[in-house]
């Protein structure tokens, strides 16, 4: 078991007071077998009523009610977890799945058609050849092996960029330019998964990278696969890995922009500046 730290301070300041709209807060991490949280605290500027619900998703939401006008929110989010997910590579996909194509049983489909529909009404043809080539004709392949190979793919062939701007580029935009960020990896990874046939999803979290844990990031996303007998298991095309025990998931969804970590709105003078700073630390294990 790993024990993590978590502080995420986001900064809005605005030009004149305004009236901030109820906002939409998705920070704590999704509880389970795998991560359990030890503590946690929100402290929000101005003053809030917090009202919590689980969305369709199962992710735990936060919502923010404000009564007083102010130039600045501040909210800080303060968590220590326990991370269980040590071995990413121990599981077992079920035999009809081993080998890629399969099809999911009808139970199955039933649940997971949203995560199957593929970008746009007709597939990109920049997006539709990169997937063909990752794929012989005839070629007899391991499910795993193939959505590894896609994640090293865009791990190998793509330069990560990171970019402050909202919004997240679309798989044709992420291959002409050869670049983008966590969130657009992951997003082109969804949109080969795809159009291969299989259920992907969204994922939005915290990652524990040894190398810059004394430094400030921002959130982090990678994507997830529905494999029968195995479940729901991560690829972060990012560093080209499994998501394992230094990923730690907050929120999960059909697609990216239904999950931002802070959303909502104000009424006011136009014009505000945004800070974020992620700071995803190692703690001692507990005896």
């Amino acid at each position: 078991m790993q024990r993590y730290r978590i502080l995420h301070l986001t900064t809005y300041c605005f030009e004149a007071p305004v009236r901030l709209d109820a906002h939409a807060l998705r920070l704590r991490p999704r509880e389970g077998h795998e991560l359990r949280i030890e503590s946690s605290s929100l402290r929000i500027t101005p003053p809030a009523q917090l009202r919590w619900h689980r969305d369709a998703e199962d992710n735990s939401v936060a919502i923010a009610s404000f009564s007083e006008p102010t130039v600045q929110l501040l909210i800080e989010s303060e968590l220590v977890v326990q991370q269980y997910h040590q071995a990413p590579l121990d599981f077992l996909v079920d035999d009809e799945a081993l080998h890629f194509p399969f099809r999911y049983s009808d139970e199955d489909l039933l649940l997971l058609a949203p995560y199957r529909q593929r970008p746009g009404a007709s597939p990109a043809p920049l997006l539709t050849h990169w997937v063909a080539a990752l794929v012989q004709p005839g070629e007899r392949i391991e499910t795993y092996a193939l959505l590894e190979r896609i994640n090293a793919r865009i791990h190998a062939s793509l330069r990560y960029q990171r970019r402050e701007e909202p919004g997240v580029q679309t798989p044709e935009h992420t291959l002409r330019g050869g670049s983008g960020s966590c969130r657009d990896f992951a997003t082109l990874f969804l949109g080969a998964a795809r159009l291969l046939g299989f259920a992907a999803r969204f994922v939005s979290g915290y990652l524990h990278d040894p190398a810059a844990a004394a430094a400030a990031g921002s959130t982090h996303a990678w994507a997830e696969v529905y494999l029968p007998g195995a479940g729901w298991k991560g690829f972060d095309p990012t560093i080209g890995a499994l998501a394992g025990p230094h990923h730690m998931a907050v929120a999960v969804a059909r697609e990216p922009k239904a999950v931002p970590p802070v959303a909502g709105s104000f009424v006011g003078p136009s014009g505000s500046t945004l800070s974020v700073g992620v700071w995803v630390t190692e703690l001692e294990a507990r005896p």
